[in-house]
């Protein structure tokens, strides 16, 4: 009884895997020759952008110091012994201003005595005077000698000269005594003071006392590349670019931590040759600097225009992507609605943008987002996003570093400046305009 209640049961229980297996096997059957019913996946969703030809304003970041406008060294003019010092180190000082004392004793001792030569040598004067008339007198009733009447002539000359002569010592020491001041050649702040009170000092010693920099305005020295100087030539003289304006010799300035100084500069001069060592032409702009907040030989980097590109191309950054080989490329939508790659060909970066020369046509949808769901072929459906604008300040500090993106991003801390390195060799500079110019 017990064997057929078991083998009862396990009837039961294959017979119902068999009935599951059976409908399951119905329900896939009909749906497995031509994979109908089953429910196609949809079309993954890529943010894209439109581009559009615009005229950019192109600049260029240079780096470079910063130099005092004018720097003197205070020496002494005469020696002895340093009596006082009359300044604080670090302060602002006038041109004039006592700096220095040193012991005047001796040489008030030189402008007495002098002055004593010259009264004797002017009491002698008035009786080699008197001889001389009355000689004359005499010389024509010959009463004396002709050689006495010159020997007298001659005297008097003498004392006269000699008076001359007094009074130049006498000026000469009266410099002298003024030299044991020690005032300031310029304005400007003066820096630490290498000698101290008691110190002995010597005319003209090579050591300074201390310096003075004059910091407002200051300059700003930068080196662009000779290279960029001709490329950015040929591009005036094609068409590729045109002048920035009359005030292309404008230059912005951009602090070691990479925040704008609030004052524009301007463009000085450059160099009339090229440094055979670097190959490279020096420019030198001025900045105003009214609260001292540039100091000389600071880091700083100068962007200055270089020119306008009509028809420019950009690109959001994020949409372009580099091969091993540094080969830069993108993914755009067809008309069709397929991905298609695009090899591309980039000039430089533009704030958050790239600037690109080849491999895209105005039109044409570039993915921006959403490029780790696509392959090329695969269908997709695209979302515009609103088309990159330079806005007239692309290249500026300020839009390099908050420029808005499309889609209301902004642009982070480390993303990638305007630089000269990114024009490889094409550095339309505005500082080299110019330069071509001249």
């Amino acid at each position: 009884m017990r064997r057929r209640t078991f083998f009862g049961r396990a009837g039961r229980v294959v017979a119902g895997l068999a009935t599951l297996l059976l409908a399951a096997c119905g329900q896939a059957g009909p749906t497995e020759p031509g994979k109908k019913g089953g429910g196609a996946a949809p079309a993954p969703e890529v943010n894209v952008v439109t581009v559009q030809p615009q005229q950019v304003v192109l600049t260029t970041e240079l780096a470079g110091r910063t130099s005092a406008y004018q720097v003197a060294e205070v020496r002494p003019q005469v020696g002895g012994i340093l009596k006082e010092r009359l300044f604080r180190e670090g302060s602002e000082v006038k041109a004039g201003q006592p700096l220095y004392r040193i012991e005047p004793s001796t040489f008030e001792a030189e402008v007495e005595r002098v002055q004593a030569a010259l009264v004797k040598a002017e009491a002698n004067i008035a009786t080699t005077k008197l001889r001389a008339e009355r000689y004359a007198e005499l010389v024509k009733i010959n009463a004396v000698s002709q050689q006495a009447y010159d020997d007298a002539e001659v005297a008097h000359k003498q004392a006269v000269a000699d008076v001359a002569a007094a009074k130049a010592a006498l000026q000469s020491a009266k410099i002298a005594l003024g030299f044991t001041t020690v005032t300031a050649p310029i304005s400007g702040r003066i820096g630490r003071s290498s000698v101290t009170q008691g110190a002995l000092v010597t005319a003209n010693q090579a050591s300074a006392l201390a310096t003075i920099q004059r910091l407002d305005p200051i300059y700003v020295d930068v080196t662009q590349s000779s290279a960029e100087l001709l490329q950015l030539r040929r591009d005036l003289e094609s068409g590729a670019l045109k002048s920035a304006g009359p005030d292309q010799a404008g230059v912005k300035l951009l602090l070691e931590d990479g925040t704008p100084y609030a004052r524009q500069g301007k463009l000085q001069f450059s160099e009339v040759s090229v440094d055979p060592a670097s190959g490279s032409v020096t420019l030198r702009a001025i900045f105003p600097n009214p609260r001292q907040q540039l100091l000389p030989g600071m880091y700083v980097r100068a962007v200055l225009d270089a020119g306008v590109r009509d028809s420019a191309l950009l690109v959001p950054q994020e949409a372009v992507t580099r091969d091993p080989k540094g080969s830069a490329s993108a993914m755009i939508v067809a008309a069709d609605g397929t991905v298609q790659p695009r090899m591309l060909k980039t000039e430089r970066t533009v704030g958050r943008y790239w600037l690109v020369s080849e491999g895209l046509a105005a039109g044409d949808r570039v993915i921006v987002e959403g490029l780790q769901k696509v392959r090329p072929g695969a269908a997709v459906r695209p979302v515009e996003r609103p088309s990159p604008t330079a806005g007239g300040t692309a290249g500026s500090p300020a839009a390099s570093a908050n420029a808005t993106l499309p889609g209301g991003g902004r642009n982070s801390p480390g993303a990638p400046s305007q630089t000269a390195a990114d024009s490889a060799g094409k550095g339309e500079t505005k500082a080299g305009a110019s330069a071509a110019g001249r």
